[in-house]
C-alpha cells in the first residue's frame, strides 16, 4: 500500500498570491468565481473579508493573503474566489477564499514533494504539505484541510450567522418603523 500512495499521481490547480505561486488539490476546489460584492460582517476575524450568496447559500469569504500573514488583497481584473471544501474535525464546510489570480491546473507525483525548509518555531507550516518545481519557479503545495484552524472555522461560521440574525432584525426594525408612519 505504501508502494500505491508513492506513485499516486495527483492533480493541483495553482494561484497567485502576490508573488508567490501556491496550489491545491483539485477536490478540495469546487469553483472558481469571478469577483462580486462581498458583504462585510461586523465582529469577524480580520482576515473574513464579508459572505457572498452562493445559489441561496451564505459562503464565507477569506482574504487568503491575510491568512497567510500577507498583505491585504487588492482587487483586480483577475482576483477571483475559490470556493473550498474544507474538512475541519471531520465535517465539510464551504469556504471562499481571496486570490489573486488563477493559474493552471497541474499534475505531480507525490514523490517528487520537496521538504518545506526549516524556517523557525515563529512561521506556523502545518497547511503547507511541500513545495515542487514547476516552470522554473517553487510552488507551494498546501494541506487545504489544515489551513484553518478549528477556532478558524468556529469564527467564520458564527459570523455568517450572526448577519444573517442581524440583517433578519434590521428587517424586522424597518417593517415596524414603515408600518409607525
Amino acid at each position: 500500500m505504501d508502494d500505491q500512495l508513492i506513485n499516486e499521481v495527483n492533480s493541483y490547480l495553482s494561484f497567485k498570491l502576490g508573488n508567490e505561486t501556491f496550489a491545491a488539490h483539485v477536490n478540495n476546489v469546487i469553483n472558481i468565481l469571478e469577483l462580486t460584492n462581498i458583504t462585510p460582517v461586523p465582529r469577524s476575524p480580520e482576515y473574513m473579508k464579508g459572505v457572498i450568496n452562493l445559489r441561496g447559500t451564505v459562503l464565507p469569504i477569506i482574504d487568503t493573503r491575510l491568512k497567510f500573514g500577507m498583505s491585504e488583497t487588492v482587487f483586480t481584473i483577475k482576483t477571483c474566489i475559490l470556493v473550498l471544501n474544507v474538512n475541519i474535525d471531520g465535517e465539510n464546510v464551504l469556504i471562499g477564499g481571496l486570490v489573486d489570480s488563477v493559474l493552471e491546473v497541474f499534475e505531480i507525483d507525490v514523490k517528487d514533494l520537496l521538504p518545506i525548509p526549516s524556517i523557525g518555531k515563529k512561521y506556523k507550516t502545518e497547511f503547507i504539505k511541500g513545495l515542487i518545481r514547476l516552470n522554473e519557479e517553487f510552488v507551494i503545495i498546501l494541506d487545504i484541510d489544515k489551513m484553518l484552524s478549528i477556532d478558524d472555522a468556529t469564527l467564520i461560521i458564527e459570523s455568517s450567522h450572526v448577519e444573517n440574525r442581524d440583517d433578519l432584525n434590521e428587517k424586522k426594525e424597518n417593517k415596524k418603523s414603515t408600518k409607525k408612519i
